[in-house]
C-alpha cells in the first residue's frame, strides 16, 4: 500500500528514511533537489573534515610516538590519510550542485565515506596500548571527542555518513571502555555519541526544511513574475481605479492608452462618461454598461463583464472586472479593477459560433442553425395560432456523379445547388443544408398551403435544370417532402420526422415530385420499425426458411437444379413476402448475416442431392462489397463438401453500379475457385455489355417480364430475348427463361433458343423435403434410363 506523504517544508512530515536517502517523498522530483542540496553542503564542508582528520591524526602520532611502533604509527597515520583524503576528493569532485537532482544510491554511497573514517579512528582506541598510569589514554578520548564534533559539524548535512561515522567510533571506544572496565566513562561514551548523532540530525532536518521552503518560494515568485511580465507584456489589460463619487483616480498610462485619451485630462473623468465615449450626450448605451452602473451603484463586486466601447472612431470590446474598497473605518472609497481588450477573442468566438451554425462548403445554414430557426418558426406558429412549413429535400442522382466524376466536381456541384436554392427563398423562408446531398426549408408563414406547394413544385423545377460543372453538363433532380406545423408536428423534431416520412414517400413514387406528409405514413413507418425488429431475431429463432425451385433442361425437361429461394414465417407477421422483407434486410443491413446463413444452408443441403444438380443462391451487392466475402464461399464449400462446379451465385446489374467497391474483383475470385457466376434479371436494370464480356459468367438468366410479353406477341419483347440468346451463345454462355408458367411459352422459349427453363409449368418452389425427393427421383429414373 502506497503511503502517502506531506510537503518536505513541513518539518514533523519528513521521515527518517527519507532524510537518509533511503525512500522518496511524494514529490520526487523535489526530493531529487534536496538530496543535491545534502551532498552540496558536504561538498563545501569537505576540507574542515580534511583538515581536522589530519591534525588529529598528528596528535595522535605526536601521543604515541614513544608508546607504539613507529612502523605501526606510520601504517595507520597513512591510512587516516588516505581515507581522509579519498572522502575529501569524493566529496570535492561530486557533480552535485544546489538546485540540481541527485539519486537515493547517490546519497546511500555517502555512508562508505562515514564507515571508512570511523574504521580508521577505531584502531587507535582498540590496538594502540598507553602505559600504564599515563593519562595517554584520556588525551586520546579528548582528540577522538573533538574529532567526532568536528565530524558531527562537517558531515551533518548527510546524515547516512555521519551516523556511520559517530556511531562506528562511538561503539568502538565504548567496547574498549567496557573491555578495561571503566563502565562510567562507556556511558558517557554512549550518551555523547547519541546526541553528537541527534543534533546531527536536527541540523540534517532543518537543512531538508529550509531548502524545502526556498524552493517553494522560488517556485511563487517565479510563477508571480511570469504573471508580472506577461501582464506588463499585455496591451490590452490594465488596471483602474475610482473614488467614491465613480470618478477616475490614479490613471494608468496603459489605460488612458486603451481609452485613446491623455493620462492628465482623464483623470478625475466619470468613469461611466469615458466608456460611454459620443454615446453619453444622446443617452443611448449599451446593455454591458447599464450592467457596469448597476454594479457600481449597488457596490457589488464583478467579473466578466462585457462593453462595447468607441476607441478613436472604432467598436472595441472590454471585459472589466473589480471589487469595492473601504479604509479601516469600513467607509466605502470606490472601486479598484482591471480591464482587457477582447475585441479579437470575441471576433474569434464570432466566426467559431458562424462556423458552428453555417456550412463551411456552401454558406448555408447547417443542421444546428435550421433546427433553431424551425424551433422559432413553430414557438411564432403557436403564438399567433399560424402555420409554419418544413421541407426536406434530397438530391437524386448525385451519387452518381460523385461515384463518377469524383467529389471535387460533386461539392462544386452542391454549390450551384445552394445559389439555386437561396434565389428562391423569399423573406419568410430559410434554406439550409443537413448534410451530404440533403438540403432543407423553413417557411415561418405557411398560412397558404397553395404557395407552401407551389414553392416545394419550383425548387424540384430550379434544382432539376442542367447544371455545367468544369466542361461537364450535369442532370440531376430532386425529391421533396413537405411537412405544415402544427398540423403535423407540434415540436421542430416531430415535424422534421414527419417531413422525413413525406420524402420516403416522394422517392417511393419515383423521385423528381414532392410529397406532402400524411397520417398514415407514421402508421407505415412504425409498422416498418416493429418489422424490422422482428426480422432482426429472425434467424437466431429459426424463422427462415429455403424453399428450392426446379431449373430444368429447356429441350428434354431434365432437372439441372434449383434455385434456394429465402422464406420468412413470422409468427407475428405470418408469411412476409421476399420482395418486402429483402429490401428491409438491405437497408438495415441484415443481408450479410442472412445471406451467408443461405449460402451455408444450401450448400448444406445440395451435399447431399446426386452430384449432376446445382444449386443456385442470389447474392446482393451489399454481400460482394464485404471483402471477406470470398472467405465465406470458401467455408461454406469446404464445411459441407459440395464442389465448386456445383455451387452457382446468382448476382444482378445493380452489382456493377459500385465498381469502385471492388465487387468485380470478389467475382473474380470467386470464379478462380470454381463457382459458376449467373447474371440475374438481365436487361431490367443497368445493363453493361462491357461487363458482361470482362466477367465470366456462364449463364443469362431472362426476366419474367419478357417472357410474359413474348407469350403475348410483344414484338419488342420477342426481339429482346432474341438478342440475349444470339449474345450468350457468342459468349459461350447459357440463358435460363424465368417464369415459364405454360406449355406454351415452354415451347416458345425452346424455338427463341434458351437452354434452360425455370417456373411454376415445371414446379413451384418447394420445401426442402420436397425438393431433396425429387432430386433423388430424378437421379433414380436417369440411372435407369
Amino acid at each position: 500500500m502506497t503511503q502517502t506523504t506531506a510537503p518536505a517544508s513541513d518539518p514533523q512530515a519528513i521521515r527518517f528514511s527519507q532524510l537518509l536517502g533511503l525512500r522518496d517523498g511524494k514529490d520526487a522530483a523535489q526530493w531529487a533537489r534536496i538530496r543535491s542540496t545534502q551532498l552540496d553542503a558536504g561538498r563545501q564542508l569537505a576540507l574542515f573534515l580534511l583538515s581536522a582528520n589530519l591534525i588529529g591524526a598528528a596528535a595522535t602520532v605526536s601521543l604515541f610516538a614513544v608508546q607504539v611502533p613507529h612502523a605501526v604509527l606510520a601504517g595507520w597515520a597513512a591510512l587516516v590519510g588516505i581515507v581522509s583524503v579519498g572522502v575529501a576528493v569524493r566529496r570535492l569532485s561530486t557533480r552535485h550542485r544546489d538546485g540540481g537532482y541527485a539519486t537515493q544510491a547517490d546519497l546511500r554511497a555517502t555512508a562508505f565515506e562515514g564507515l571508512a573514517l570511523a574504521i580508521a579512528w577505531s584502531v587507535p582506541c582498540l590496538i594502540f596500548e598507553p602505559h600504564p598510569g599515563s593519562n595517554t589514554a584520556y588525551v586520546l578520548w579528548m582528540i577522538l571527542s573533538v574529532l567526532m564534533t568536528a565530524g558531527a559539524v562537517a558531515m551533518a548535512p548527510l546524515a547516512l555518513a555521519t551516523i556511520a561515522f559517530l556511531g562506528g567510533l562511538g561503539l568502538s571506544v565504548t567496547v574498549k571502555l567496557l573491555v578495561i572496565g571503566s563502565y562510567t566513562a562507556a556511558v558517557a561514551t554512549s550518551l555523547f555519541t547519541v546526541m553528537l548523532v541527534f543534533i546531527c540530525l536536527n541540523r540534517a532536518r532543518s537543512l531538508v526544511v529550509i531548502r524545502a521552503s526556498q524552493m517553494a518560494l522560488g517556485e511563487r515568485d517565479e510563477t508571480v513574475s511570469l504573471l508580472l511580465r506577461e501582464f506588463e507584456a499585455s496591451n490590452a489589460d490594465w488596471l483602474w481605479e475610482t473614488d467614491a463619487a465613480r470618478r477616475i483616480v490614479k490613471v494608468s498610462p496603459r489605460f488612458a492608452y486603451a481609452c485613446g485619451l491623455d493620462p492628465v485630462s482623464i483623470e478625475g473623468r466619470p468613469f461611466l462618461q469615458v466608456l460611454a465615449g459620443p454615446s453619453w450626450d444622446t443617452g443611448k448605451f449599451s446593455n454591458g454598461l447599464r450592467n457596469l452602473a448597476d454594479k457600481l451603484k449597488t457596490r457589488e463586486s464583478f467579473r466578466d463583464l462585457r462593453l462595447p466601447v468607441e476607441v478613436d472612431g472604432q467598436e472595441r470590446w472590454w471585459e472589466l472586472a473589480a471589487s469595492p474598497r473601504f479604509d479601516e473605518s469600513g467607509t466605502f472609497c470606490g472601486f479598484r479593477g482591471v480591464g482587457s481588450d477582447v475585441t479579437e477573442q470575441r471576433a474569434s468566438a464570432d466566426k467559431i459560433n458562424r462556423m458552428a451554425r453555417f456550412d463551411t462548403l456552401t454558406g448555408l445554414p447547417n443542421r444546428l442553425m435550421i433546427n433553431e430557426t424551425l424551433a422559432l418558426a413553430m414557438a411564432d406558429a403557436e403564438s399567433w395560432s399560424g402555420r409554419c412549413a418544413f421541407m426536406m429535400i434530397d438530391l437524386d442522382r448525385f451519387k452518381a456523379v460523385n461515384d463518377t466524376l469524383g467529389h471535387p466536381i460533386g461539392d462544386r456541384l452542391l454549390s450551384r445547388v445552394a445559389e439555386r436554392l437561396g434565389q428562391l427563398m423569399g423573406d419568410h423562408a430559410t434554406c439550409g443544408r443537413l448534410g451530404g446531398d440533403e438540403f432543407a426549408v423553413v417557411v415561418r408563414d405557411a398560412t397558404n398551403t397553395a404557395a407552401v406547394e407551389a414553392l416545394a413544385q419550383r425548387i424540384i423545377d430550379t434544382l432539376s435544370r442542367p447544371y455545367e460543372v468544369d466542361a461537364h453538363t450535369l442532370y440531376i433532380g430532386a425529391s421533396v417532402g413537405l411537412a405544415i406545423g402544427p398540423r403535423d408536428g407540434r415540436t421542430a423534431e416531430m415535424l422534421i420526422r414527419s417531413a422525413d416520412l413525406a420524402l420516403y414517400r416522394a422517392k417511393d413514387a419515383g423521385r423528381g415530385v414532392y410529397h406532402a406528409y400524411e397520417p398514415e405514413l407514421h402508421v407505415q413507418a412504425e409498422e416498418r420499425r416493429v418489422l424490422e425488429m422482428a426480422l432482426r431475431q429472425a434467424l437466431e429463432k429459426g424463422e427462415m426458411h429455403l424453399h428450392y425451385q426446379p431449373v430444368v433442361d429447356a429441350g428434354s425437361g431434365t432437372l439441372k437444379g434449383f434455385e434456394a429461394l429465402l422464406r420468412w414465417s413470422s409468427p407475428q407477421f405470418g408469411n412476409v413476402s421476399p420482395a418486402k422483407f429483402i429490401p428491409l434486410a438491405e437497408e438495415a443491413r441484415l443481408i450479410q448475416p442472412i445471406g451467408e446463413w443461405v449460402l451455408r444452408t444450401a450448400c448444406n443441403e445440395a451435399a447431399g442431392w446426386p452430384s449432376d444438380v446445382r444449386v443456385a443462391v442470389n447474392v446482393s451487392p451489399d454481400q460482394l462489397q464485404n471483402p471477406a466475402f470470398v472467405t465465406i464461399v470458401t467455408s461454406a464449400l469446404a464445411n459441407s463438401g459440395l464442389s465448386a462446379e456445383r455451387l452457382e451465385l446468382e448476382v444482378t446489374e445493380s452489382v456493377f453500379m459500385h465498381e469502385g467497391l471492388g465487387a468485380t474483383k470478389v467475382l473474380e475470385r470467386i470464379l478462380d475457385l470454381g463457382v459458376r457466376l449467373s447474371l440475374d434479371d438481365f436487361g431490367t436494370g443497368y445493363s453493361s455489355l462491357g461487363y458482361l464480356s470482362r466477367t465470366r459468367f456462364s449463364s443469362i438468366k431472362i426476366d419474367r417480364s419478357f417472357v410474359q410479353g413474348a407469350s403475348k406477341g410483344v414484338k419488342e419483347a420477342i426481339a429482346i430475348i432474341r438478342a440475349v440468346v444470339a449474345l450468350a451463345q457468342s459468349l459461350g454462355m447459357a440463358t435460363t427463361a424465368e417464369g415459364v408458367e405454360t406449355e406454351a411459352e415452354h415451347r416458345m422459349v425452346q424455338d427463341l433458343g434458351c437452354t434452360k427453363v425455370q417456373g411454376y409449368y415445371f414446379g413451384r418452389p418447394l420445401p426442402v423435403e420436397e425438393a431433396r425427393s425429387l432430386a433423388i427421383r430424378q437421379w433414380g429414373n436417369s440411372a435407369v434410363a
